[in-house]
């Protein structure tokens, strides 16, 4: 899809949204009216038109809803508050509620789900697929589980618990069961007429995986390549051996990556004897690098999951209050470091008008450094061997910096307080503090994964705190020795 596509279907769906948001308001009012009447004593005669109309706006919200691809319908309910998205879920056809499940948050998800009764959500899971039915297990009731379980076939069954028996992160868990097999000692043709059979492929079918009778996997046959060569040519001397072939231990990101190098639509997965036991396919994946995406920017900012932005504010206050608890413990610490030079700051005020600059372009410098390794950390392009050099290399591209810069700002300084040494002090806390930016830059990082920690969590937040507070106690502390 182009950019200019893209930007026309989010247009489009931002019109469809308002369009909703507008029939929500409008059946509220006249939802208000009855309830005006209905106080009056106004006789069922007299509510009757406001009643058809309600009914009326009701009937549209489902015609608007109806034609929307289930991501779309997801994105409406996400943008609503908790009142608005549960009218709308009631509208929302029955057959269609189980995809659209699979493609909210996780925590609108739960709100949606707490509105159902269990006969709705039986009848909203029962059609999916066992890879989709893992996807959901954990956010329904306790109660339903049995009920559901019992109802899949043995088969089903068993693909459901064996996708339950891995990590969300790992590839067992989000492999598809449904794919198309054959054998190597058959036709072309013979492959063709048993394609004819289906009603319709598996999405995201561009390849079939070439198995022996041990169901070991020995090959796949591009679709493309089964059209172009002769029909009576044979399985095994046109299929390839399949180099992308996926076990379901691996971890979901580097295989999501292995997909976007080497631009797959599906791939294999195989148990360690190389057996064939399903498949993943480019949707899954790109769903992990999105999800991948969202959890660093949420663990930057110290946040512990993905929240409903209609939360209620117990909710909120959850996810949020222990990265503020941090902030509030480092704002105090250098709040105290500027404390310490109350006198040299009484003595000369310059220094309460430029600290801060110190201190923010410090801050601006870490949180580059720190974004770079941390993403390099995801893609597996640091070892031990290369944390030296990029040490190394970080310092010395703050030490150019900050001499850059810390002499711009220093010239600053004396052109505005005609103090030719409080303009040197700039420049050589300037340097300094982008200096001990780049060593917690690539530091921190590297901390919180010997100690078993998501690098990205709150990354941002402690950069910040050692360069706010070291930068207030270098330039203070040099301003105190050579300007006091």
């Amino acid at each position: 899809m182009s950019e200019v596509e893209a930007r026309g279907s989010g247009n489009r769906l931002q019109e469809q949204l308002e369009a909703i948001v507008e029939l929500l308001r409008q059946q509220s009012r006249m939802r208000d009216e009855l309830d005006e009447l209905r106080d009056a004593g106004a006789s069922p005669v007299d509510r009757a038109p406001i009643a058809e109309a309600l009914r009326d706006s009701a009937d549209v919200l489902q015609q608007q809803l109806d034609p929307l691809h289930p991501a779309d319908i997801a994105f409406i309910l996400e943008s609503l508050p908790l009142a608005e998205r549960l009218a709308v879920w009631q509208r929302v056809r029955a057959d269609r509620d189980g995809e659209i499940l699979l493609e909210v948050s996780d925590a609108v998800r739960e709100s949606l789900i707490a509105d159902m009764d269990q006969g709705e959500i039986m009848a909203a899971v029962e059609p999916l697929d066992a890879d989709e039915l893992a996807d959901l297990v954990e956010d329904l009731p306790t109660e339903v589980l049995p009920e559901l379980m019992a109802s899949l076939d043995a088969q089903q069954r068993e693909r459901v618990q064996s996708a339950l028996s891995y990590e969300d992160d790992q590839v067992g868990a989000l492999m598809d069961f449904e794919m198309v097999t054959i054998r190597e000692d058959v036709s072309l043709e013979t492959v063709l007429r048993y394609l004819r059979r289906f009603d319709e492929l598996p999405a995201q079918t561009d390849k079939l995986f070439v198995v022996n009778q041990d169901n070991l996997l020995t090959g796949v046959l591009p679709l493309h390549w089964l059209l172009v060569n002769s029909p009576d040519r044979m399985v095994g001397e046109v299929m390839a051996p399949d180099v992308n072939t996926f076990h379901p231990h691996d971890d979901a990101y580097d295989v999501a990556q292995a997909f976007e190098r080497y631009d797959l639509v599906s791939a294999p997965v195989v148990d360690e004897g190389g057996h064939l036991i399903g498949r993943l396919t480019v949707d899954a994946m790109v769903d992990v690098i999105r999800e991948e995406g969202e959890s660093e920017a949420l663990s930057r900012g110290g946040l512990r999951e993905e929240e409903d932005i209609f939360a209620s504010v117990w909710a909120s206050l959850r996810n949020r209050w222990s990265w503020l608890a941090v902030n509030l413990v480092t704002a105090f610490i250098a709040s105290r470091v500027i404390g310490l030079f109350e006198g040299s700051i009484q003595q000369l005020v310059a220094l309460a008008t430029l600290m801060p600059i110190v201190a923010g372009i410090g801050g601006n410098s870490g949180n580059q450094t720190i974004t770079m390794i941390v993403r390099a950390m995801a893609l597996n392009q640091i070892n031990a061997d290369s944390v030296r050099r990029l040490w190394r290399k970080e310092l010395a591209v703050s030490l150019v910096n900050g001499l850059l810069w810390g002499g711009v700002i220093g010239v600053v300084a004396y052109a505005l307080y005609d103090n030719v040494a409080l303009g040197l002090v700039m420049t050589a806390a300037m340097t300094l503090n982008l200096l001990l930016a780049a060593f917690a830059g690539v530091g921190i990082p590297m901390l919180m994964t010997r100690f078993g920690r998501d690098p990205a969590l709150g990354s941002s937040v402690l950069i910040t705190a050692m360069t706010d507070s070291g930068g207030f106690f270098i330039f203070l502390g040099l301003a105190t020795i050579f300007l006091l």
